[in-house]
């Protein structure tokens, strides 16, 4: 019997070993992240990290996959996006996971929830395709203490706004945010900011700024990034760096170097880009803030007033005539919610809809309208494809889509939503060979996990979470247009998140593995 037992526990001892790993991925072409060139080799994954790297791995495993040369590097992290909201609708969040994305940073541009740690529960709860880090907003920390009101904060309001930030950064937020185009964004001077930031620099968080402008004041604005950067003594980055508006371009240059030169002089200041020349964002952009302050109310009240209106206008067509534009054609409906026949129209082809005049001043009358009617968001076409190059070619520059998890086939939404790393490699990296592959990746990976501190992600590495995707360079491409913005991209042939199968032989496993990436200091 003794010997019958011993022979069992040996028997039990060669399974366990014969079934040592989960995954074994063979015959692949490894791109590292770290913009190394590839090297062949198997890959094997136990639980949800990279086991073992080696030449050629012979143990057994609950699956092997053969990708018979395909390059397989680690999944894409996207610094910038807006998931708030959408977390319930598509938990799949296949517009991410068919784009190599296996990591995002939301909280964005100044708006996120204030309650991180109840947030991050909530994503751990939800269960999601993909893992989720989150910034602190400015924006909504604002808003909890003063509301949307135009004026500085008193002594004891800012107290509490740092209150609200240090809490957030304990409780697991990357940083700081801001959107200073926002309400109330906008209404905030520098010397707020830096006092906020320099409550998440105590907790070793970074800076993510969209700016107070892109177009017009672009200059000034990067100044004011790299002053609060300086003074609140952390790391920067400029959301979707960009040269906005026809009269702007060319000056992508210029913007270039102010970045250059505060690396040199010792800011950690990088920029995230998506690779398109049109942005999105809300309509009511195209106002002047003063009208925006304080709610709906607010706003209802001041556009019935003739002589505000009047203005209003006149603003709105010096600036369309500082484009160099005779109509608001650029500017395109994504979703409205009271009228979606609106969804992916110019408001220069609404406005004939509505039977007005074909005149800018109508137009800008379609617009304030939409505004009176709770708002839309847009897609708006002003950059130049130039710009866009020259920013590409920037080594520390990371992709990102700016956008939410796409509820498939609702409105007209910006194609960024789901092909911008698709577009990197197919377009920019393949036809256009404006970068090399092994930089594109380097990109989307280690460069971004170094920024946000994500110390066990963006590399192929023993020991690392298994965040993997694995693609063929010559047929990976996105299919979203602005014409057909809902369409996934395809090449992402198996993508792995913390080591569960999310995609295979390019379908969507259901697989709900992802997590809630918590900042620690």
């Amino acid at each position: 019997m003794k010997y019958f037992f011993t022979f069992l526990l040996a028997m039990f001892s060669f399974l366990a070993k014969a079934q040592q790993y989960d995954f074994i991925i063979k015959n692949a072409r490894i791109l590292d992240g770290t913009g190394n060139s590839w090297y062949k080799a198997d890959l094997a994954i136990k639980g949800d990290e990279i086991a073992k790297i080696a030449p050629s791995i012979s143990d057994s495993a609950r699956k092997i996959i053969d990708v018979k040369n395909k390059i397989l590097s680690p999944g894409f992290i996207d610094v910038h996006t807006h998931i708030e909201g959408d977390e319930t609708i598509s938990p799949t969040a296949q517009s991410f996971i068919y784009d190599g994305v296996t990591t995002v940073i939301t909280g964005n541009c100044g708006s996120s929830r204030v309650n991180i740690k109840q947030y991050l529960d909530f994503i751990d709860s939800v269960k999601l395709s993909i893992n989720v880090g989150v910034l602190i907003g400015h924006n909504d920390v604002r808003k909890a203490v003063m509301g949307k009101v135009n004026r500085d904060p008193s002594s004891e309001e800012m107290k509490k706004m740092e209150a609200l930030v240090a809490q957030a950064m304990i409780d697991g937020a990357m940083g700081l945010s801001t959107g200073l185009i926002y309400i109330p964004g906008t209404f905030a001077k520098t010397l707020e900011i830096v006092e906020l930031a320099k409550v998440a620099s105590k907790y070793h968080g970074i800076y993510a700024t969209h700016m107070r402008s892109e177009s017009d004041k672009v200059k000034e604005a990067i100044t004011e990034a790299l002053i609060i950067g300086k003074e609140a003594k952390l790391p920067v980055e400029i959301s979707h760096f960009k040269i906005g508006g026809q009269q702007n371009w060319g000056q992508s240059t210029q913007t270039l170097a102010m970045v250059k030169q505060a690396r040199l002089d010792g800011l950690d200041v990088t920029i995230d880009q998506y690779p398109y020349t049109a942005s999105s964002t809300s309509i009511s952009t195209l106002v002047p803030d003063d009208i925006l302050a304080d709610g709906q109310d607010s706003i209802m009240a001041r556009l019935q007033k003739p002589k505000t209106r009047k203005r209003l206008i006149e603003e709105m067509l010096t600036s369309l005539k500082k484009r160099k534009l005779k109509h608001f054609d650029y500017a395109v409906v994504a979703y409205y919610a009271p009228d979606t026949t609106y969804n992916g129209k110019s408001i220069e082809e609404i406005n004939l809809m509505r039977g007005k005049k074909h005149q800018a001043k109508a137009e800008a009358e379609t617009v304030l309208n939409i505004v009176e009617h709770g708002g839309a968001g847009a897609v708006f076409h002003g950059m130049g494809d130039d710009d866009l190059k020259n920013i590409m070619k920037y080594p520390f520059n990371m992709p990102a889509c700016d956008a939410g998890i796409r509820a498939f086939g609702l409105g007209m939404p910006h194609p960024r939503g789901y092909g911008t790393h698709a577009r990197i490699l197919a377009k920019y990296v393949r036809e256009e060979q404006l970068i090399t592959l092994e930089e594109a990746v380097r990109r989307m990976t280690s460069l971004p996990a170094q920024k946000f501190q994500l110390k066990d992600r963006g590399l192929i590495k023993e020991g690392m979470k298994a965040d993997i995707v694995i693609f063929n360079p010559d047929s990976v491409i996105d299919r979203a247009t602005y014409e057909q913005p809902h369409a996934f991209s395809i090449g992402f042939e198996y993508v792995f998140v913390n080591g569960g199968l999310t995609v295979e032989n390019g379908k969507h496993t259901d697989m709900r593995n992802g997590s809630a990436l918590r900042h620690t200091y």
